[in-house]
């Protein structure tokens, strides 16, 4: 299975693009893996409600490509989704997997989240924890689950 993390922002410090390639590196054994980095909209100092929603609906469509991908598991990092163990991400992967699903692609949002379509073209809201997160570390911390989960699905030892 592919998996494709759609990103908004580019990662600033060396060592989280290091750990991020650490992972990617590791799910290579599984499949394709890549992240596709989005430019950031540009918002004022003191953004109104309507500038966000704008600059979310920008953003949102800049991820259409991957959205339209029907032979994808679609999965949007949000804080309204839902918590789920290794092992369940790991049976979510593998049940995509068997129902003919090519890919995964997962969507992380600015820091003002994602636009309410991106989100309704998803079959899954994920939340990667109740603590707020940079997103920097959010998407280390997806890769590693990721391969983690596609770890669990092959019976190896990485999962204790």
């Amino acid at each position: 299975m592919n998996v494709n993390v759609v990103c908004v922002g580019k990662l600033k410090e060396q060592f989280w693009r290091d750990a991020c390639a650490e992972y990617l590196k590791r799910l290579g054994g599984f499949g394709k893996a890549a992240v596709v980095e989005l430019p950031e909209s540009k918002l004022s100092q003191e953004p109104s409600e309507a500038e966000v929603r704008a600059a979310l609906n920008a953003e949102g469509r800049l991820m259409q490509p991957y959205l339209s991908d029907k032979k994808a598991l679609q999965v949007a990092l949000c804080v309204e989704g839902r918590q789920l163990s290794s092992e369940e991400l790991s049976e979510k992967l593998e049940n995509a997997g068997v129902s003919g699903l090519g890919s995964v692609n997962f969507y992380i949002g600015s820091s003002f989240g994602l636009s309410e379509d991106v989100k309704r073209a998803c079959g899954l809201r994920l939340s990667i924890s109740k603590m707020t997160l940079p997103h920097q570390l959010c998407r280390v911390v997806l890769l590693e689950q990721v391969y983690r989960a596609f770890s669990i699905s092959a019976g190896s030892k990485y999962h204790k």
